[in-house]
């Protein structure tokens, strides 16, 4: 019965750490593409291009 305790707490924090990893990588985009979005406000392309490279390395 132990063997099959230490596996569910296993799986379970595995599950813990995919929901984490998932809020994470939600927030970082959001915080992106804000960002992207004041670039492109106030024309700032160097700033554009970086985030966009940024952005893209997120979904990989």
């Amino acid at each position: 019965m132990d063997k099959m305790k230490v596996a569910y707490e296993a799986m379970l924090g595995l599950a813990a750490e995919l929901v984490l990893d998932d809020a994470v990588l939600k927030f970082q985009t959001k915080q992106i593409h804000e960002a992207i979005d004041k670039a492109l406000a106030t024309g700032d392309e160097d700033t554009f291009y970086r985030l966009a490279k940024q952005l893209n390395a997120l979904k990989r």
